[in-house]
């Protein structure tokens, strides 16, 4: 009745698609005509229909292949339905997460739990850089504690001065941007002590997490400004360990 072009207009689908669908045994190669041609008649267009509605539906051509017309295999719809329903949490939240950037007014280079936090406490570009990779890392909940931590501890002349270091500054500048930054770093240890802990959130493990930190920092900081990481660092593990 129908040729092949003809039979994949019909069901709504592509001739190439057809042929994939006789190279993967879902569909019956059809008889030829006298010329070579293929015959389709109504079987196939019905089949082609079927197997079209249930690849719409997200079945897997595998899934299709263990189905037959009467019904359709009770597991392979529970998982395509648990499926579905992930995606559907996972775009709404994707349109959540557009609602907010076009009614934002904060740069969107940073996650949202972190934008407006870490804008409005005007943080320098290698501060706002360290922030999206250190949010990878930790996951959404962690990232919200050092936003929370960004809006609890504002910016501080000390930090504006680690911010302005250069990269030759000797090392009495050093050390008095330590001294000066060091107290206002305990003090975000002790309102969120959680921030020290390590979260498995983001989905790295904590080795990970420390050579892409580490990483991070040298990239984005320059010497005089990684020397006082350190001490600072140093100083707030001893003073964790001695509390």
């Amino acid at each position: 009745m129908w040729s092949t072009r003809e039979v994949a207009e019909l069901a709504g689908t592509s001739l190439r698609t057809v042929r994939h669908y006789h190279d993967v045994g879902l569909l019956d190669e059809p008889e030829r005509r006298s010329n070579g041609y293929k015959t389709y008649g109504v079987e196939h267009l019905v089949r082609l229909v079927w197997i079209r509605r249930m690849t719409a539906l997200g079945f897997s051509l595998a899934q299709v292949a263990a189905m037959d017309a009467d019904g359709v295999d009770d597991a392979a719809a529970a998982e395509l339905d648990a499926k579905l329903a992930a995606d559907i949490e996972r775009l709404q939240a994707i349109r959540g997460d557009l609602r907010a950037l076009r009614t934002s007014t904060v740069p969107s280079d940073l996650p949202p739990e972190l934008s407006a936090a870490a804008t409005a406490q005007r943080l320098s570009p290698a501060d706002r850089k360290f922030s999206v990779v250190l949010a990878q890392l930790v996951g959404p909940t962690r990232a919200e504690e050092y936003a929370r931590m960004l809006t609890a501890h504002g910016r501080t002349a000390a930090g504006d001065d680690f911010d302005r270091l250069p990269a030759d500054a000797d090392e009495a500048t050093v050390d008095d941007v330590v001294a000066r930054l060091l107290p206002d770093v305990l003090r975000q240890v002790i309102d969120f002590p959680d921030l020290g802990t390590w979260s498995v959130e983001g989905g790295h493990d904590q080795r990970t997490a420390q050579r892409v930190i580490l990483a991070t920092l040298s990239e984005l900081y320059n010497p005089a400004q990684l020397q006082v990481l350190s001490r600072v660092a140093v100083a707030t593990a001893a003073a964790r360990d001695a509390g």
